[in-house]
């Protein structure tokens, strides 16, 4: 879920009650802008060696058009919030989700296969598809385990044997890492990277940026889009948006369940009338009049 206070302390933050407040990285928007810069590759290299640990670190990427499918370039499903290759020939997308609407894996799957069966040209053989990646960072929950980094890969379901490494789909659940008290506690690089899109303002943070390159290169940035008036505007209707779209999901899901309630009674009343019981008897059962009893009876067709 959106962490409202947090969300709105920022724009506070943008107003000049409180100062310069940074804005957070969480943000897709600014997460786009931090770590999508062509101009400073380094930064996204870094954070995906973190995520990725390979045997051979990534040394230099390309950035790629974000637009997925033209014929939904207007749409979420239609635009990618990063999209990369490296020196490597890896295909590597990475998402910044905020609020929870309830299809993260289908639309990793979606986002996946569709990088992956799009870079097989007419006439090209099937070897020249590479391998294709997709990270999703995530601001709420989603899987049902205490790790907040999980790795998803093609393997057979009984010996655990990978098939292939050309599928791989990361889910890295923001809200599970433990709270850092000191810098000393960080144990990776990722954890390290987490903590400052995380908590950009925490001490723990300002000390990770004295003591790495890149993050001190990201909080720099930061600070300076934070300070930016016209992205500080870009960023509030963003924000607007993702709250005026959490309150309308939250509305859908309470209306639904509602109408989940109904049509358990609905089921309830349609068995009570099959039984033949009488109409006393479905009035006490089911809290009914018995005039509701009656006219329901009518209506129902069965």
């Amino acid at each position: 879920m959106i962490k409202l206070d947090e969300l709105m302390k920022q724009v506070k933050g943008a107003a000049g009650d409180v100062g310069p407040v940074l804005l957070p990285p969480t943000m897709d928007f600014v997460f786009k802008r931090l770590f999508g810069n062509e101009k400073k590759p380094e930064l996204l290299i870094s954070f995906l060696n973190a995520v990725l640990m390979p045997d051979e670190p990534i040394t230099s990427i390309t950035f790629k058009d974000r637009v997925l499918d033209k014929q939904y370039k207007n749409d979420k499903l239609g635009s990618l919030d990063i999209l990369a290759t490296t020196n490597k020939g890896e295909l590597i997308n990475v998402e910044v989700q905020v609020a929870d609407e309830r299809n993260m894996i289908e639309r990793s799957l979606f986002y996946w296969s569709r990088l992956f069966s799009g870079q097989l040209q007419s006439g090209n053989p099937y070897q020249k598809l590479e391998r294709t990646i997709c990270i999703n960072l995530l601001d709420f929950n989603l899987l049902d385990t205490h790790e907040y980094h999980s790795c998803y890969v093609l393997k057979e379901k009984e010996r655990n044997e990978v098939l292939s490494d050309l599928l791989e789909l990361h889910f890295i659940e923001l809200d599970k890492i433990k709270d850092i008290k000191q810098a000393s506690d960080i144990k990776t690089h990722l954890e390290a990277w987490l903590e400052f899109i995380k908590h950009p303002e925490s001490q723990v943070s300002y000390e990770l940026a004295r003591q790495d390159e890149a993050i001190r290169e990201a909080k720099d940035d930061l600070l300076v889009l934070s300070c930016d008036e016209q992205f500080r505007l870009y960023y509030e209707a963003r924000l607007k948006a993702l709250l005026d779209e959490t309150s309308r999901l939250q509305t859908a899901r309470e209306e639904g369940l509602a109408q989940g309630i109904e049509q358990e009674k609905l089921k309830h009343l349609k068995n009570c009338f099959s039984l033949e019981l009488s109409e006393e008897q479905i009035a006490q059962i089911t809290g009914l009049s018995i005039e509701e009893v009656r006219r329901l009876r009518k209506e129902l067709t069965f």
